[in-house]
C-alpha cells in the first residue's frame, strides 16, 4: 500500500480546531488499513509570525515542497493587523501558492439536499446545485508589478496595482477548466471584463483559441464577470464549470459559496502542473472559510469544509476517488440526520460541536466501510 506524505498547516483562529478533525479521520484510515499517511505539521500565518517573525519559514516551505499534498487551515486575525505588510499572515499562503506554482484554484459550490433551506435564496434555486469555479491563482492584479503607494505631497497619495496576464497563464488555466468540464457536464463558462480591460480582451481571445484547437467538443460560452455574478445569484444552476482570473475568481467563488448556506461547508484545491517524472502534481487544499477568531476555541466551528478539502486531496493527489466519494456520502448522511454546527442551526436540528460533527462523520464513514 502506498504511503502518502501529507503536511498539515493548521494556522490561526479556528484552523487548529477543524484540522483536528482531519487528524481524527487520518488516524482512523491508518488504523483500519484503508490508507496510509505520513504526516508532518508546521506553522503558518500569525502562528508562524509569533514564533519566528515571518508568515512561513524556509524550513516549512521545504516540507511543503517535499509533501505529496499540503492541507491548510486558515490564517489571520485582528491580533496581527499591525504587523509589517510583507510578513502579514496572508503572505504565508501567497508564498505557498507562488513557490509551489499552484496556479489552478478549484472551488466547488455544492448544496447538500438537507441544507437547501439554509441558503438565503429560495430552496428551488439552490437545491441540487453543483458547480465548479476554476480561478487562476498566481497571476493577475494580486501579483502584477508595479504595486506601489506613492506620496504626491499636499496630503495626496497614489496607489497602483497592476493587472497582468501572459498567454501561457491563460492557456494552462483554460486547459484545467476544459478537462474538468469534460468529466462533468461538458459545459464551460469563461468570465472576464473584455469591455473595459485589455487583460479581458486577451483572456477571451486565448480561451477561444484553446477551445477551437483542443476542446471543440466542450460547449463554451463567454460572459462578463459582473453579469456572471448577477446570474450566479439569479439562477446558479445554469452553470457547470466557470473559469476566470484571480481577482474575479476570488469574488465570484465567495458569491457561489454563500449560495450553499455557509462558508463553513466549502472546500478548495490549488493545483500545479503534473511533474512528467513523478506523474504527481503539487497541491494545497484548504477550506474556503477564514480564521473566524471571534469563535476560535469555543467548539463552534464547522469542520465540514476542512474534511471535504481532505476529500479533494484524496481525489486529486492520492488517486482515491473511491474514498473521496464515501467521505462525501458520509457528510451528506450526517447532515441528512439533522446534525448541524452553530453556523447551520435551524428549527428541529441537533446542534453539535466541532468535535462531535467530526466524530459523527467518521462513524458514518465507518458504517459505509462495514
Amino acid at each position: 500500500m502506498a504511503t502518502y506524505k501529507l503536511l498539515l498547516l493548521p494556522g490561526d483562529g479556528i484552523g487548529p480546531e477543524v484540522m483536528a478533525e482531519v487528524k481524527r479521520l487520518v488516524g482512523w484510515l491508518d488504523a483500519q488499513g484503508i490508507a496510509k499517511f505520513e504526516t508532518e505539521e508546521g506553522l503558518v500565518g500569525g502562528a508562524s509570525y509569533d514564533a519566528d517573525k515571518v508568515s512561513i519559514t524556509d524550513a516549512t516551505m521545504a516540507k511543503a515542497l517535499a509533501a505529496d499534498a499540503v492541507l491548510f487551515g486558515a490564517v489571520g486575525g485582528p491580533k496581527w493587523d499591525s504587523v509589517p505588510y510583507e510578513v502579514r499572515p496572508e503572505a504565508g499562503l501567497l508564498r505557498l501558492r507562488k513557490d509551489l506554482a499552484l496556479y489552478a484554484n478549484l472551488r466547488p459550490a455544492i448544496c447538500y439536499p438537507a441544507l437547501a433551506e439554509s441558503s438565503s435564496l429560495k430552496p428551488e434555486v439552490v437545491e441540487g446545485l453543483d458547480i465548479m469555479i476554476v480561478r487562476e491563482l498566481t497571476g493577475g492584479v494580486y501579483f502584477g508589478e508595479p504595486k506601489t503607494v506613492t506620496d504626491l505631497g499636499n496630503g495626496q497619495k497614489r496607489a497602483v496595482d497592476t493587472q497582468v496576464y501572459d498567454t501561457y497563464e491563460i492557456e494552462r488555466i483554460a486547459r484545467v477548466a476544459f478537462d474538468l468540464a469534460r468529466k462533468r457536464r461538458n459545459k464551460l463558462t469563461s468570465m472576464e471584463k473584455r469591455n473595459v480591460m485589455k487583460t479581458g480582451v486577451l483572456w477571451h481571445e486565448v480561451v477561444t483559441q484553446v477551445h477551437q484547437r483542443e476542446y471543440n467538443d466542450v460547449a463554451l460560452q463567454h460572459q462578463l464577470a459582473d453579469s456572471g455574478g448577477m446570474q450566479l445569484v439569479r439562477w446558479p444552476k445554469q452553470f457547470d464549470v466557470i473559469v476566470t482570473d484571480n481577482l474575479f475568481g476570488d469574488m465570484l467563488s465567495d458569491i457561489a459559496a454563500m449560495l450553499t448556506g455557509s462558508l463553513g461547508m466549502l472546500p478548495s484545491a490549488s493545483l500545479g502542473d503534473i511533474d512528467p517524472k513523478t506523474e504527481k502534481r503539487r497541491a494545497l487544499y484548504e477550506p474556503v472559510h477564514g480564521s473566524a477568531p471571534d469563535i476560535a476555541g469555543q467548539g463552534l466551528a464547522n469542520p465540514i469544509a476542512m474534511l471535504a478539502s481532505f476529500g479533494m486531496a484524496l481525489r486529486y493527489s492520492f488517486d482515491r476517488g473511491d474514498l473521496a466519494d464515501k467521505l462525501d456520502a458520509a457528510i451528506a448522511a450526517v447532515l441528512g440526520k439533522g446534525l448541524r454546527t452553530a453556523d447551520l442551526k435551524s428549527e428541529g436540528a441537533t446542534v453539535v460541536s466541532t468535535s462531535q460533527m467530526g466524530e459523527a462523520i467518521v462513524k458514518e464513514l465507518e458504517a459505509l466501510h462495514a
